[in-house]
């Protein structure tokens, strides 16, 4: 499996003044702009650790699935972002390369906010060729802007840049795990993943 983004978060929907007020950095001075650059990095990391971690996008963009096998049955198959807003497209590939769109009536969004799933319409989804892959294009996100983020997750990626920023010239020192604060928020919208994720 290999998620990747088609597209990337607008530096404007990022919450960069909201960022900077909560450091406290000052304001009123000529060089005002001069951290943002450094806000908006330290944003992107938290925000990208919180989706790691939650299996939610958080601002909506638009991904792309490749698999070389159904990991379920035929009749679905779990995407590994939610929410999803839409399906725009699945493209199953041979060997070669070569794709063919399927039809978008041989499938449906099955919506959940935990794990929701492409799934057959009334029928199995198409076949993967021996050596082939699938590829589903979908959009998924709360929103487009930052006040559709639910506000405890809008919070976590707060504490979590603050620290990233904090300990920007330390080496990173002080071990992987996500402060206290940050797993309380976001404990709630972590995915439990069983069988060693076979579902997923």
């Amino acid at each position: 499996m290999m998620l990747t983004e088609q597209t990337v978060v607008p530096p404007e929907a990022l919450p960069v003044q909201a960022m900077k007020d909560h450091l406290r950095l000052g304001t009123g001075f000529a060089d005002d702009g001069l951290q943002d650059g450094l806000v908006v990095a330290h944003l992107r990391a938290a925000i990208a650790a919180i989706e790691g971690r939650t299996g939610k996008a958080l601002l909506a963009r638009r991904f792309l699935l490749r698999l070389n096998r159904w990991r379920e049955d035929r009749g679905a198959q779990a995407l590994p972002m939610a929410p999803v807003s839409a399906l725009v497209s699945v493209t199953v590939r041979d060997a070669n390369g070569e794709g063919v769109l399927v039809a978008s009536d041989r499938y449906r969004l099955e919506p959940d906010m935990a794990r929701p799933r492409l799934r057959g319409a009334g029928r199995s989804l198409p076949g993967i060729p021996e050596d082939g892959t699938v590829e589903i294009v979908f959009d998924a996100g709360f929103g487009t802007g930052w006040d559709a983020v639910p506000a405890d997750l809008a919070q976590a990626v707060l504490l979590l840049a603050a620290e990233f920023y904090e300990v920007r010239h330390s080496g990173a020192q002080g071990g992987p795990a996500l402060p206290l604060a940050v797993q309380a928020l976001i404990e709630r919208w972590r995915t439990v993943r069983v069988l060693g994720g076979g579902s997923a």
